[in-house]
């Protein structure tokens, strides 16, 4: 373990967020077009547009988005790019529960989540339900995402 955890920016998560959000609602709009053709149909004579009917299939999409790839790699998409992962409060791979709870928050409750975090804060820039889950966002140094590994030209 290393002794010393950078904790991520609050900016840098937004905007890893930010890259998942656009990944997902892109798949979870893509699903709604297949579905019915369009993403705005009828009900009752008024017009619902699938962002107002589609909250918990594509919550639930974000869930498992966020899950699996947080619990088998510590990083989604946005994540890697912008150089986080998800630890436990240790510096070592968090358990399920702790990224079940981590990803429940941010799909499902993220603005009360987030906002509850800033009010609550403990100097380690959790979440409430990263601080259920006992995650941390860390930013990963270069020299650690490819430790003991040299490459060499032949």
């Amino acid at each position: 373990m290393n002794s010393k955890i950078i904790l991520a920016k609050w900016t840098d998560r937004f905007l890893a967020w930010l890259i998942d959000f656009i990944i997902v609602s892109t798949i979870s709009t893509t699903i709604i077009f297949l579905s019915f053709g369009t993403i705005y149909y009828e009900v009752d004579d008024e017009g619902l547009w699938a962002e107002n009917t589609q909250y918990i299939p594509a919550s639930i999409l974000f869930f498992i988005y966020w899950t699996v790839l947080e619990y088998k790699t510590g990083q989604t998409v946005g994540k890697k790019i912008l150089n986080l992962r998800v630890k436990n409060m240790d510096g070592e791979k968090p358990s399920l529960k702790g990224i079940l709870l981590s990803s429940f928050g941010k799909s499902f409750l993220l603005p009360i989540d987030v906002i509850m975090g800033w009010v609550l804060t403990n100097q380690k820039r959790q979440r409430v339900f990263n601080k259920l889950g006992d995650t941390i966002i860390i930013k990963i140094k270069e020299t650690e995402e490819n430790s003991g590994s040299t490459y060499l030209k032949d």
